[in-house]
């Protein structure tokens, strides 16, 4: 789960700014005036023109984009007037826009919409935007005009959101490399470039082997314990890949997999483990072990080149955590905890499995299967007992969409005029409380061969009070479609997973910012789960639940006493869910710990190993959410970052605490974590963000209530 901010690039190659980009023949420039990524959409909100655009438009709009961002930039530098925050920070603000557009559908739609071309384009654009981007944070002269006003900001009048935005464009440009010397600035630009590289191959390598690996299966009566519905599904998706009387396992992003919940068949969960363990570390031609151990130094070379030990410390200096010893002291508070507790659960599974003559050592494969007879045992709750409750679009509507409009006055209607990218994609606009329209909400829910695994927020538009723009934002996930006629139940997972995007939605749709520098998700890392984290509590809410949890054919409501028992689990099985995500996020750590000195990792494996002893984390039975080679936050966005799900945890049980103790789910409470935080963006200091709900700095204890925990 996670949002994703499409790479706001910068600039073509520094020697461009001063010779000018290639000239365009007579038939490209008619090419480019056509071209609808270059074009401010006429549609509601800016809204993508999808029916206008074919694959061949991407590339060339934004290396269109980036030439008309050069020249904006240029004109930034060569104004004779003395800096100003108008005519500079101001005016960069506004620049690029072009670039922002066509950038921002491009990245959006290679993630959920892919396909060869697009995959193509990626590759090739990789290191021109990266040296895009160094292009304008490596410009000396457009820097001095930053550091003029920055050396002289106590002398200035300033309004609090121009004072933040000349210290964030001070530090970016800082961070980047605005003070290095010259043979400093063309280091950096090799290591930008072989970056960019890097990740676009791994990114791809992830997309094919995921659909690579997938698991057919030759009997149907091996898929004893799945739902009627979800054999048809797998069937009809084995039929898409021209398996006819076939079933199809597809992989999700993460370790485990949720067929392994149901499956009795024990020979085929092991099958469905290894073969989501080894992704990307088989030898073939999807294999990300030298790509990751390559990025790991290579970032290493770019923190010392910026005077940091290591990459996270790099990382963490503009985080809430400001260093790795801080994020450390949180994990290592909560790792013996969890590791206990798993070791706990773990001797639990075993004694179910001994008592069941089943005569074997208990692996990580079968730890879903006979976690969830415990859980039926200790709560009677089964997860398919479940489902029917949990039609998913009772889910979106009475349930998402409810707890939106009890917390803030929104709705969403549903409207079928404006075209999309794929056709189960579907567009709401989003209508305030006053009833005005603000926006547009896309979502795109459920999986395919041609979208990366997982869950996230994005948008097409950014709120910008500055560039006139309201938000556009997209959600999608990776739930299986079901057959035709047949409904998409969710399991309980599924259910957070939704709340937990449209909580990143939130921060997007109820920006209220001038500058798109401070819009909805610009924030640290470590705060940016932390709405999102606290839209999750609402599923549970009576006044929410209630509504949503509905049997899809009856319309009867979830049994009171099986809802009962569904809460009281809450806890259940905390110590492997923590566990599986500590050992990810110190994975993330290890590697971007190490030093610019440290030899090339040459087997990923062992240092995986020492990784997780050294947090008393190797526990067999419960392998990281991610290994490495398919860890796709460790390397393409979460870099050392990881950490921050669970820092921003704290937050949201303490702010979760708050609500409590303020009445709940009301719409003063609501209206006040609109105005403190969702509508302020990065527009000030994430703590202060915090204080500015609560009254206090955020305590650990509700979180280690809330998973069950306890720190001797």
């Amino acid at each position: 789960m996670c949002f994703l901010k499409h790479p706001i690039m910068l600039t073509f190659p520094l020697a461009l700014l001063a010779c000018g980009a290639p000239e365009q023949s007579p038939s490209s420039m008619n090419d480019l005036a056509s071209n609808p990524l270059l074009q401010r959409s006429t549609l509601p909100f800016q809204a993508p023109q999808f029916d206008q655009m074919r694959d061949e438009h991407f590339r060339p709009a934004i290396l269109e984009g980036m030439k008309r961002h050069l020249a904006e930039i240029e004109a930034i530098i060569r104004d004779p007037e003395a800096p100003t925050i108008e005519n500079t920070l101001v005016a960069m603000e506004k620049a690029g826009q072009d670039l922002n557009r066509a950038a921002g559908i491009f990245y959006n739609l290679s993630g959920s919409n892919t396909n060869d071309t697009l995959q193509a384009v990626k590759a090739d654009l990789a290191p021109k935007l990266a040296a895009h981007s160094d292009a304008i944070t490596l410009n000396e002269r457009l820097f001095a005009r930053i550091r003029t006003l920055y050396d002289n900001r106590a002398a200035m009048t300033m309004e609090p959101v121009d004072a933040r935005l000349l210290e964030r464009y001070y530090q970016r440009f800082m961070r980047a490399g605005a003070l290095l010397d010259e043979r400093g600035k063309e280091q950096m630009r090799t290591l930008n470039e072989e970056e960019a590289n890097l990740i676009a191959k791994f990114e791809d390598n992830i997309l094919k082997e995921r659909t690579g690996s997938a698991v057919v299966v030759d009997e149907v009566k091996q898929l004893d314990g799945l739902t009627p519905d979800a054999i048809e599904a797998a069937a009809a998706a084995a039929e898409v890949k021209g398996d006819t009387g076939k079933w199809l396992i597809d992989l999700r992003n993460t370790t485990t997999q949720p067929a392994l919940t149901d499956l009795k068949d024990r020979a085929l969960r092991e099958r469905i483990m290894k073969a989501s363990w080894a992704r990307n570390s088989r030898g073939n031609q999807w294999d990300n072990k030298a790509i990751i151990a390559r990025l790991a130094q290579l970032r290493a070379q770019k923190a010392r080149l910026l005077g940091f030990p290591t990459w996270a410390h790099y990382v963490m200096d503009d985080q809430m955590a400001k260093s790795p010893d801080q994020a450390m002291k949180l994990l290592g508070l909560l790792a013996p905890a969890a590791a206990a507790n798993a070791k706990q659960e773990a001797a639990r599974l075993q004694a179910l499995a001994d008592k069941q003559g089943g005569g074997y050592r208990v692996e990580a494969w079968d730890w879903d299967f006979l976690a969830e007879q415990v859980r039926k045992a200790e709560y009677d709750l089964d997860e398919a007992a479940l489902k029917p409750y949990l039609e998913f679009e009772s889910v979106l509507q009475q349930g998402v969409f409810h707890a939106a409009r009890q917390l803030f006055g929104l709705r969403f209607k549903e409207r079928t005029d404006l075209p999309v990218y794929h056709p189960d994609v579907r567009v709401f606009d989003i209508i305030d409380a006053d009833g005005s329209t603000i926006g547009l909400f896309y979502g795109d829910y459920y999986a395919r061969d041609n979208k990366n695994g997982g869950a996230w927020m994005s948008t097409f538009v950014d709120q910008s009070t500055l560039l006139g723009q309201q938000p556009v934002i997209t959600q999608v996930c990776n739930y299986v479609k079901p057959a035709a006629g047949q409904p998409c139940l969710l399991s309980w997972d599924d259910v957070i997973t939704l709340f937990h995007e449209f909580g990143h939605g939130l921060h997007g749709m109820l920006s209220a910012q001038k500058y798109p520098k401070f819009s909805g998700t610009n924030t640290s890392t470590d705060f940016v789960e932390f709405p999102s984290q606290v839209n999750e509590n609402w599923a549970l809410e009576p006044e929410v639940f209630s509504r949503f949890a509905k049997h899809y054919t009856t319309g009867e409501p979830m049994p009171a006493d099986l809802a009962d028992r569904l809460r009281k689990s809450k806890t259940f099985n905390q110590g492997y869910a923590t566990t599986e995500y500590l050992a990810a996020a110190l994975l993330d750590l290890e590697w971007h710990s190490l030093s610019a000195d440290a030899p090339l990792v040459t087997d990923v494996e062992t240092f995986e190993r020492a990784a997780l002893k050294k947090y008393g984390l190797d526990l067999p039975q419960v392998p990281p959410r991610y290994r490495s080679c398919y860890f796709s936050h460790a390397w393409t966005g979460y870099a050392a970052n990881y950490y921050a799900y669970i820092w921003s945890e704290v937050m949201d049980a303490d702010a979760y605490a708050w609500f409590t103790e303020n009445g709940g789910m009301t719409r003063t409470n609501g209206d006040r974590f609109r105005a403190a935080v969702l509508s302020q963006g990065g527009s000030k200091p994430e703590a202060q963000l915090y204080r500015d709900l609560t009254g206090r700095d955020p305590r650990t204890e509700p979180l280690l209530r809330k998973r069950g925990l306890s720190v001797n």
